[in-house]
């Protein structure tokens, strides 16, 4: 509780005794009275009192009672002083300001709350010089503050009381709740000290502002720090008025725009019906053919009824339109009739797409189990390969083989989560999230619903998309989808959601578990020429307006294409190649220029630019370069491990923009072939005179992963041995340190790989031949394969025991 808090005139009956004026005579007797040496000391909260000025004050703590209850019973004379802060409950010595007025006691009431309060009036200012007593009650000596001084007589002060009259005057008016018995006591004031005092006690300002007021001795000055403060407040006033007059015709107007909206209505129905209430019906009328759930209907009524007692003027109603025509335009229990036609599906499949056996099975093995069954939760399939090998497309041929519709949601870049989830309707241009603004799109509930490059989905302050699309993609979660939008659990368990990704490296392990991931491998030389033929070409020809008999391509001209101008595992880049074809012979056509329908080799470095450099086989010639095979999110490529050895004190330096798990296998290639160089006859000692320098070519691209280290070991062994490499041979396996050959992934695609770079034989870990079984025996022609345990395995398989020419001598 405070224990000096100010009561307003208002509260108080209509005494002279409250608002009392003291006359010119008056004040000169008050300042004429000497201060007593030794002053009790009353600390005030929140209050500052003026010579000549009664207050009104509450008393509540043991020390003020003590010392009101002391002095009212001696003298009435008393010191009184502001506290430095307000909120401090028991204040020390130190935190009371050193300036006060000598205050006599003029009544002291009894409440009925048990409180005290104490009418004061101030005297004569004082100075604390020190402090006599602490208990019960301060005590303090204390000497008179300020001069004595005349009444200054010039205009210009004249003028400054006459503008503080005139400003108190107005504020009384502008503030309601200030009496007016405070302006007929303005008005009758006529000694300038004591209306400064009794102006400065009243105004509305800071404890400390009105402390300032109390210390400045000169008159004059007083008056003009006061009028800046009560300009200050009487601007405030003005600016609260106008925003309060501002507010009042502001509901004035919305009050008459109702009435006029409510004759409106009336005359729109007199003249043939109100289109706001023909769009309300009509949206009744197609709620009524809805097939949705009774939980739905009843929330869509609820939401209908709010939107008939809205205003249509307000901002509020348009977005309750909104979402009302959401609910409205949704599929709620709408389904597709799927197509269990399997030997039509078998070659719908067969028509769009080349080879991926592996795939057409798993769709065809799902619509067979739903014929007999009738009813199965759609699987989550993610199609995971390099780009341009039909993943996306894939999607689209499966729709078409179900009969469902088909809807692509591309997640390349997707950062925000409100993009799955939707915004809360409240929010300005809230909108569902996207899966069921594609949905609504599809107009059905079991589309085929492909989610492009789940792969680069990517995470900030906004929240994590590849968390909510746990709940999508999660077959007991997503019969109740929740979209903050809609509000209304949705029903996703009947949709076929594809996947598409290139690798599932950036993919959430949890997302990854809800998934049945089946890879797609790149294609061989011989599928892309069937591709291109049935596929590709006949395509182009129709996007580029030409018949087939004007342009033939034959076999040898599009492999001349795939192995001269494209180096990826997909088709992509083999289609352009084609378009730029086609449209070289569109020109000549159009101009009229002849032209050989059938195409020759020979044409291509004219239309399509020199050929692009081949990854092939390095001879081997020299010691310490061995082909490793990698592979990447675009497919399998081949690489070039190099070892150089110079003279020096064994350092091991590493080069090609290498990774941390890359540089660690050229560490444990380096260190195994340390511990077990007596079994390759290499003293003991050579290790400590010679630097060992190892680069992967191509510096500027990025390069890691384990599956380069039975390579690194090979290119040291040859280095250090100076034997040959065999010709045309490739390896990849991870390498431990105690020299044991582990499995690696990707090894269609490092097989494709090695294929373009005529590679004849490549070692593999044995514990990589389960892999070999699975991949088709086309891709495999031409190729051995030398299965190997650990790294003297791969030494015997991989080395010559011929040396290279004019070797170095270790």
């Amino acid at each position: 509780m405070n224990d000096f808090d100010r009561i307003s005139f208002a509260s108080l009956e209509e005494d002279a005794e409250f608002i009392p004026i003291l006359s010119a005579e008056d004040e000169e007797k008050l300042s004429k009275e000497q201060v007593p040496d030794i002053l009790p000391i009353l600390p005030l909260r929140n209050t500052v009192l003026f010579p000549g000025v009664v207050i009104p004050i509450t008393v509540g703590r043991d020390k003020s009672v003590n010392l009101i209850n002391d002095a009212n019973d001696s003298n009435k004379i008393i010191g009184v002083v502001a506290q430095k802060e307000g909120s401090v409950e028991n204040p020390k010595f130190d935190q009371l300001n050193k300036v006060g007025t000598v205050a006599y006691i003029i009544k002291v009431l009894k409440m009925p709350d048990g409180n005290t309060t104490v009418i004061i009036q101030g005297k004569r200012r004082f100075e604390i010089e020190e402090l006599v007593q602490e208990d019960p009650y301060f005590k303090a000596k204390v000497t008179a503050y300020g001069k004595i001084q005349p009444l200054p007589t010039d205009n210009r002060f004249q003028a400054l009381i006459g503008s503080l009259k005139d400003l108190a005057l107005q504020i009384i008016k502008q503030s309601p709740i200030i009496p007016t018995e405070a302006a007929f006591a303005i008005k009758n004031i006529d000694n300038p000290s004591f209306l400064v005092n009794f102006t400065s006690s009243n105004m509305n300002a800071e404890v400390e502002d009105k402390q300032e007021l109390l210390e400045l001795e000169d008159l004059s000055e007083r008056a003009t720090v006061l009028l800046g403060h009560l300009t200050e407040e009487l601007q405030m006033l003005e600016l609260k008025n106008d925003i309060q007059s501002k507010v009042k015709v502001d509901i004035d107007k919305q009050q008459k725009e109702f009435f006029l909206h409510q004759q409106m209505k009336q005359i729109q129905e007199e003249l043939g019906g109100n289109p706001i209430e023909q769009e309300i019906e009509e949206m009744r009328e197609r709620a009524s053919k809805k097939k949705w759930s009774e939980e739905v209907e009843k929330i869509f009524e609820k939401e209908l009824g709010k939107i008939q007692r809205m205003n249509p003027a307000v901002g509020e109603y348009g977005v309750q339109m909104n979402y009302l025509e959401t609910l409205l335009d949704l599929p709620w229990d709408e389904y597709t009739k799927d197509n269990f036609d399997i030997n039509r599906a078998e070659k719908i499949l067969d028509e769009d797409h080349y080879g991926l056996e592996k795939v057409k099975d798993r769709i065809l093995e799902h619509l067979a189990v739903l014929k007999l069954k009738g009813d199965l939760k759609s699987p989550i399939l993610c199609f995971k390969g390099p780009p341009g090998v039909g993943k996306t497309s894939l999607g689209k041929s499966i729709a078409r083989a179900l009969g469902r519709k088909y809807i692509r949601m591309s997640l390349g870049g997707l950062r925000d989560e409100a993009e799955i989830r939707g915004h809360r309707k409240t929010y300005i241009g809230a909108l569902p999230g996207r899966i069921l603004q594609n949905i609504k799109k599809a107009k059905s509930s079991n589309p085929v619903f492909v989610l492009d490059e789940i792969d680069k989905v990517g995470s900030d302050f906004h929240g994590d998309p590849s968390s909510a699309l746990l709940e999508v993609l999660d077959p007991e979660q997503n019969n109740t989808f929740y979209d903050n939008y809609v509000e209304i659990d949705y029903d996703l368990s009947k949709v076929m959601f594809i996947a598409t990704a290139n690798t599932m490296a950036t993919v959430q392990p949890a997302l990854i578990d809800r998934m049945e991931i089946i890879d797609i491998g790149g294609y061989i030389v011989e599928e892309k020429i069937e591709i291109a033929k049935k596929y590709l070409v006949p395509k182009q020809l129709e996007n580029h307006g030409l018949k087939r008999t004007q342009l033939r391509f034959s076999k040898e001209f599009l492999e001349h294409i795939i192995t001269d101008y494209t180096r990826e595992s997909g088709v992509r880049a083999l289609e352009k190649r084609i378009a730029k074809i086609i449209r070289h012979t569109a020109k000549k056509i159009t101009m009229g220029k002849k032209h050989d329908p059938k195409l020759v080799v020979s044409q291509l470095e004219k239309i399509l630019g020199p050929a692009m450099t081949k990854e092939k086989y390095q001879a081997n010639g020299h010691a310490g370069v061995v082909t490793g095979l990698a592979w990447t999110s675009v497919g399998g490529e081949i690489l070039f491990i190099e070892v150089s050895l110079s003279k020096g004190k064994g350092k091991l330096t590493l080069t090609g923009n290498l990774g941390d798990v890359m540089k660690e296998s050229a560490t444990i290639a380096l260190e195994y072939l340390k511990a077990h160089s007596e079994d390759l006859k290499l003293a003991p000692s050579v290790f400590e005179n010679w630097n060992v320098h190892i680069h992967v070519p191509e510096g500027a691209t990025p390069k890691d992963g384990p599956s380069a280290g039975i390579t690194m070991f090979t290119a040291l062994v040859s280095a250090f041995t100076q034997r040959k490499v065999k010709p045309r041979i490739a390896m990849t396996g991870e390498l431990t340190l105690r020299g044991k050959v582990l499995p690696v992934g990707g090894i269609k695609e490092k097989i494709l790989a090695a294929k373009r770079a005529n590679i004849t034989d490549i070692i593999l870990s044995v514990d990589n031949k389960k892999d070999i079984k699975e991949i088709n025996k086309v891709y495999l022609k031409g190729l051995k394969f030398h299965y190997v345990k650990d790294m003297m395995d791969v030494v015997k398989s991989a080395l010559l025991q011929e040396k290279v020419k004019n070797p170095v001598k270790i």
